[in-house]
């Protein structure tokens, strides 16, 4: 009988060979990173490792094929051999991160991460990337705190995948000054993953860990130095 563990590896096979064409994907650089001090997206997680913006890019290349960075300074992160694109609103944080990424994407669809998600899993991105496109918004919507709701529930507005027919809303919103990502959901149609189908590809919900503090990079050193030692076991 198969391990869960091999279970889940067969099945990310699975879904990496039947994954949907059309996909693009983009992560969101050049914040002002206020809380780690430094660009974090350049920070190795271990001294003499690849920038942690670099191993995001890895796991999305792993679903699509239009893969690129959005940020204002593009000299620092094309050294990274990847295309990089501004925000066409650059002081409404998030938002319009998202918006440029959908704007920018070669396809119709492009899914949208944080640089400061190093440990995306590519099962469940398959699994996202596969999902039947019948939404404008794809979004994981887990147990957390959070302003968005009072159920006890987050959006992940930030692992999730976007239409472009979200663009004219989201336009919308930033001219009204509403610069919340979550502002123009009731505009469009929004299919969430609850907790349960996620946990089927990501048992431990690392795909959601921001590495956006010292003391955050310091827990994902850890969890990284942890996974390589067992898989050199």
């Amino acid at each position: 009988m198969a391990s869960p563990h091999s279970e889940r590896s067969m099945s990310a096979r699975n879904d990496s060979n039947l994954a949907q064409a059309g996909l693009s994907a983009a992560a969101l650089a050049g914040g002002q990173s206020r809380r780690m001090g430094t660009d974090k997206a350049l920070l190795p997680l271990m001294a003499g490792e690849r920038p942690m913006l670099s191993l995001v890019l890895e796991r999305l290349s792993a679903i699509s094929d239009d893969v690129f960075v959005v940020a204002n300074d593009r000299a620092r992160y094309e050294a990274l051999g990847t295309r990089v694109v501004p925000d066409l609103h650059p002081d409404v944080g998030a938002l319009g991160g998202i918006q440029a990424a959908i704007a920018s994407s070669a396809h119709d669809h492009c899914l949208v991460v944080a640089c400061d998600m190093p440990f995306l899993s590519v099962p469940l991105l398959c699994r996202m990337a596969n999902e039947p496109r019948d939404y404008d918004v794809l979004v994981p919507l887990i147990p957390g705190d959070s302003k968005q709701r009072i159920d006890g529930l987050v959006f992940e507005t930030l692992h999730a995948i976007y239409s472009k027919r979200c663009l004219p809303f989201i336009e919308s919103r930033i001219a009204e000054g509403n610069n919340r990502v979550v502002g123009f959901f009731e505009d469009v149609h929004v299919r969430t993953l609850d907790a349960e189908k996620i946990a089927r590809w990501d048992p431990s919900f690392r795909s959601f860990f921001n590495a956006n503090t010292p003391e955050a990079m310091l827990i994902a050193a850890e969890i990284s130095a942890l996974a390589e030692r067992n898989a050199n076991d």
